[in-house]
Formats: structure tokens, C-alpha cells, sequence
């Protein structure tokens, strides 16, 4: 078939070379332009014309043959142009080019080497089609390298050069970006994006959606020529509508009776102590509906009677198969906040969100804070059983995806084989023994004294109070008592027991500002109402107290993905499968005490 292609008339190749070029730009160069030619066509016409025109024809047909998405076949094209022999149009196109295949195959530092090339200097003499193709893919570039502000600053750059959906398209970019940032101060003399950040730091900072929709109105008066005032962002005018529609009558649906009984009387209590502090704060919160779970025939019949008492929002239920079951809905008739988490496999419908004290988010916790603290090798000591292994995925998945190495895992069960199970974590490696044997035996090393493995950097912790009070000892004997301890929160009961806290000593541990912050105000009233809300018990009655404040923001927090509410669980936030994830402040235990760290830098 390539064959027959050969015979092109002088009028075809003619047509072709002139459908590759544009007109001439001062000293630049022609630009190469898709012709309606196949691939091998204008490979064929290449390897016949003379340097110039090969050249033009060979950047045509590795552009189309990434416009048809065959990445590996237009970079094989790429590669047989020599950039030297290329004018300073062509150069450029072919840089952009080649940073756009970069990006294709998830390679964004090659994108940004690629768009370093000299010619790119002349940019801005190029038609704006070039010029607007050129910065998209250097802002995508940036962006998926993690240069957030500066790929903001490209893509503010371009915005004037954009029209159409493309504009809308960049417009939404901006503030994606810009609102993932932490609040910074001005940028220099970017009016732009400045506006951008102002725009972004007051929407982030109103704690209510009243607030926000009012910060929002003021920064528009404020700066009505800016893109952004003359057309907001979808996030902004999603957040107006639901500023617009008042939450006014919750539904609170909880088991009186059965197993959960006591864990939901916590929750209530908490939710209804938020209700009151709201009250008492002089605010118009909405009105609160109990329903019980445990005697509701079916959630088909509690919906409806939820909806014929002009319910807008359900919080609950708490039951793990109740919450299986709204998961596998196609959609809810009144939105929910679930108070457990279904499968982590199933998505749910849009209308449901879910909420609960889940270890793997002290599992990731754990991670996150090490890898700021520098650590970056881990061992694991986690209880036998189903629990354990999902706090041990959790941990795993987000510690590899920083980079970290996890050298080893213990499953810990029987308190007679912990001894054992930690021995067997740091005794050497064989071959690590003979070489300490043999130095020993020759004298090198006058001090015989047993020896650990040296390749772990600290240990994830997921333990019970008992389980831990014996881990530092054992670690002692084992001579490993300085390996830093990373805990999660089960270890620590709430109890101010001093010699309890002698035998965890050193160890660090992530836990809900409810119980590292006596002197919070609710926390002292519901304490004072009910004792063992000062107790581990606390942490359920501050997930009723954070239900209540997620009520009316679940909307925002849909909208403003990068929104964060401060919890007395935890900094809390909504994830693509909406979850709400929690980001918990750290403690250590030391010389008795449980002493509050200073927040990671990360």
C-alpha cells in the first residue's frame, strides 16, 4: 500500500508542503500545520524533499499523530528531527510539542526541560494560536509538578489571550489552583493574581456560609473589573445558591435500643450540646428531629416520613448495614450524612456523605507526620485481625506514595508472643551477624555488646493501651528503646494516669482535639453534664459536636474541595468518594505528662 503512495503528482506534494506551512514570521520561520494528509504520507513526501520541508512535514506528522493519541509513534517522529537544524517557529513547535508528550506519558519535569529551549524566548512573536498552546501546556506541566502558584501565575497570564469555553475552561483552572494554596501574602505587582488570592483567602477564612457569601459580595465591590468579579467561579455561584437555601430542620436518626445504644446516646449528646452552644451564641441553628433507627420498618418508610416532616438534611443512621445499604442506592430523596462508612469499594450516591472515626485517617496521619519529621524507613506493629490489616493498608498506601519504604510488619495478638514478635523485628540480618561476629572476633570491635538492625527509622504504632504499655519496655530489651514510636490514638484511654504514661514514655501519638484540649468550652460543659465525656468516651461525644457543624457546610465543602472545617475530631474535609477525612494534632508522652507537639510544618 506504501508503495502505490509513492507515485504523488509534483501538484500534491506542492499542496501538502503549502497546507504545512503558515506564512512567514519576520525571521522565525514557517510554523508546521496539520494538512489533510495521511501520517505516511507526509513521512513518505519527507524522506523525498529536500531539509526544510522534511522537516516541517516530519513535525506535522507527529503532531497528528498525537492529535489521534498514538504518544509512543509520535515521539519515535519526534526523535528523528534534530532541534539545531530547525528554525526558531519550528523550534518552539516542536518543544511544545515534545513537552505535551511528556505530559502524556505523566512525565511533567520532562515538560518543563522541554519548554526551557531558548526559541521559547520569542514566544510571544508567534500567532496567539501557538503562543496560547505553548503556555496551556506549561501550566499543566507546572501544576502536575506541584508548582501550584506558579502554574496559577501562567495560567492568569494567559487568560486575556482566551475567548469561548477555553476561557471559562482557564478561568475555573485558576481557581482550583489558587484555592488549594494556603493564604499567603501578595505576589508582587500581579494585580490579577493577586485578586485571585484575596478572593480565595477571604472565601476560606468565613467560617459560614452566610459569612462567606458576604466576604464574597464585599472582595466583588471591592474589585469589580477583576475576571473574576465580572464572571465568578462555578464553586462561588454554587456556594450563593446554597447560601440562599437556609438549612432549617435536621433529621438526627439514631438507635435507642440494641448494641449501638450507648454509642449513639454519646453521639446525640454531643449534637445536641453543639445545638445549645449555638442557641446560647445568639444564632438561629435548625430545628433538630429525632427519629430511631432501630425501630424504623424500612428506610424507604423513614424517608418518607422524613420528607412529610419538611426534613432537609439526615444526619445518620450509626449502623454499618444501614449505611451498606444507602451506598448501594442510585440516589437518596433527602441528603444525608451517614455516621459510618460503608465499603471502601462503594462510591454511594451524590446525595450521601459519611462521617466516622475511622483509623485508617490516624494511619495516614501517621504517615504524613513522620515523613515531615524526616523519618523515611518503617516497621509496623499492628493487631492480628481484619482491623489491623486495614489500618496496616492505609498506612502502607499513603506512606509508599510519599516515598517512603516500609522494611517490615508485625501482627501483635498474645501479649506472650510480643516479646518474640519484636525480637524477630530487629534481630540482624544474617549476614549483617557474621560481619559483627567476625570484627568482634578479630579485635576491630572491643565492645561485644548485642547489636540491632539499623535500617528502620521508626515504628507505626496501632495498639491497645495494655498492648502499648508493654511495646517500650520490650523495645528497651531489645535494644531499640531510641527508635521514635509513631502511634494512633487507641493506645491512649484519657485517664491522667502517671504510671501508665511512665510506660509509654517517648512515644508520639495523633488524637482529636477534644481530648488534648481541656480547656475547650464545650468540652468543659459536656464534661461537667457527663463525666465520661472527659474519657475515651469523649471521642464519640466530639463526633456528635463536628456532625452538627458538617451539617450545614457539606454543601461548601462539595463546592470548595479544598475547604476545612475545624473539628474537635480533627480538621475535617471532603474527598472525591465523600468521606470525610480527618487530620488529627499530635501529642507525645513525656515524663508523665501528655504533652501537646507543635503542628508538622506539612
Amino acid at each position: 500500500m506504501i508503495a502505490s503512495l509513492r507515485p504523488l503528482s509534483a501538484l500534491f506534494l506542492a499542496g501538502l508542503l503549502a497546507a504545512c506551512a503558515s506564512s512567514p514570521a519576520n525571521n522565525l520561520g514557517q510554523l508546521p500545520r496539520t494538512p489533510q494528509a495521511s501520517i505516511e504520507q507526509m513521512l513518505q513526501q519527507a524522506a523525498d524533499s529536500k531539509p526544510e520541508q522534511a522537516n516541517l512535514l516530519r513535525l506535522s506528522a507527529a503532531d497528528q499523530a498525537a492529535q489521534q493519541h498514538d504518544i509512543a509513534r509520535a515521539t519515535r517522529i519526534l526523535e528523528q528531527i534534530d532541534l539545531n537544524t530547525l528554525q526558531p517557529a519550528q523550534q518552539i513547535f516542536a518543544s511544545t510539542l515534545s513537552a505535551e508528550l511528556a505530559m502524556a506519558r505523566k512525565q511533567p519535569k520532562s515538560a518543563l526541560q522541554a519548554l526551557q529551549h531558548h526559541s521559547l524566548e520569542r514566544l510571544a512573536e508567534l500567532p496567539i494560536e501557538q503562543q496560547i498552546r505553548t503556555q496551556l501546556v506549561r501550566a499543566r506541566a507546572l501544576e502536575a509538578d506541584g508548582q501550584i502558584l506558579a502554574a496559577a501565575r501562567e495560567r492568569v497570564f494567559i487568560a486575556p489571550l482566551l475567548n469561548g469555553q477555553a476561557a471559562h475552561d482557564n478561568q475555573e483552572s485558576i481557581w482550583e489552583l489558587v484555592s488549594s494554596l494556603p493564604p499567603q501574602p501578595a505576589t508582587g505587582a500581579d494585580n490579577d493574581l493577586n485578586g485571585w488570592m484575596e478572593l480565595a483567602r477571604v472565601t476560606k477564612s468565613a467560617p459560614t456560609l452566610e459569612q462567606q457569601q458576604a466576604a464574597i459580595d464585599e472582595w466583588v465591590a471591592k474589585n469589580p473589573q477583576h475576571p473574576a468579579a465580572q464572571q465568578l467561579p462555578d464553586p462561588l455561584v454554587k456556594l450563593r445558591e446554597l447560601a440562599s437555601q437556609p438549612l432549617t430542620r435536621i433529621a438526627l436518626l439514631l438507635p435507642q435500643e440494641g448494641q449501638l445504644a450507648s454509642v449513639a446516646r454519646a453521639l446525640r449528646d454531643g449534637f445536641l450540646a453543639a445545638h445549645f452552644q449555638a442557641e446560647q451564641a445568639g444564632q438561629t441553628p435548625p430545628q433538630i428531629k429525632l427519629y430511631d433507627s432501630s425501630r424504623i420498618g424500612s428506610l424507604d418508610a423513614f424517608y418518607q416520613q422524613a420528607q412529610a416532616d419538611g426534613v432537609q438534611l439526615v444526619v445518620g443512621p450509626l449502623e454499618k448495614a444501614l449505611v451498606k445499604q444507602l451506598s448501594e442506592r442510585e440516589q437518596l430523596p433527602i441528603t444525608t450524612l451517614a455516621l459510618n462508612y460503608s465499603d471502601a469499594t462503594q462510591e454511594g450516591p451524590a446525595q450521601l456523605y459519611q462521617f466516622g472515626l475511622a483509623a485508617e485517617d490516624e494511619a495516614r496521619e501517621v504517615a504524613r507526620r513522620a515523613w515531615s519529621d524526616g523519618m523515611r524507613r518503617a516497621a509496623a506493629l499492628v493487631p492480628r485481625g481484619e482491623w489491623g490489616d486495614r489500618v496496616l493498608d492505609a498506612f502502607r498506601q499513603t506512606w509508599q506514595a510519599q516515598g517512603g519504604t516500609l522494611i517490615a510488619a508485625e501482627h501483635v495478638d498474645q501479649p506472650v508472643e510480643l516479646a518474640r514478635q519484636i525480637a524477630d523485628l530487629f534481630q540482624l540480618r544474617e549476614s549483617e551477624a557474621r560481619a559483627r561476629r567476625l570484627q568482634n572476633t578479630l579485635g576491630h570491635n572491643l565492645d561485644a555488646q548485642p547489636a540491632r538492625r539499623q535500617d528502620i527509622d521508626f515504628i507505626f504504632l496501632a495498639a491497645t493501651p495494655q498492648q502499648a504499655q508493654q511495646i517500650k519496655p520490650t523495645l528497651a530489651f531489645q535494644y531499640a528503646g531510641d527508635v521514635p514510636v509513631y502511634a494512633t490514638s487507641h493506645l491512649f484511654t484519657g485517664a491522667h494516669s502517671q504510671a501508665q504514661y511512665q510506660d509509654l514514655e517517648g512515644i508520639r501519638f495523633c488524637e482529636t482535639p477534644w481530648l488534648l484540649d481541656e480547656q475547650d468550652p464545650l468540652r468543659q460543659q459536656a464534661s461537667k453534664q457527663w463525666p465520661q465525656a472527659g474519657g475515651s468516651l469523649g471521642r464519640l461525644y466530639a463526633m456528635g459536636v463536628d456532625a452538627y457543624r458538617l451539617a450545614p457546610r457539606l454543601g461548601q465543602l462539595k463546592a470548595l474541595p479544598e475547604s476545612r472545617v475545624d473539628g474537635l475530631t480533627g480538621t475535617l474535609s471532603l474527598n472525591a468518594t465523600q468521606r470525610i477525612e480527618r487530620q488529627l494534632p499530635w501529642a507525645e508522652f513525656r515524663d508523665g505528662q501528655v504533652q501537646r507537639l507543635p503542628d508538622s510544618l506539612n
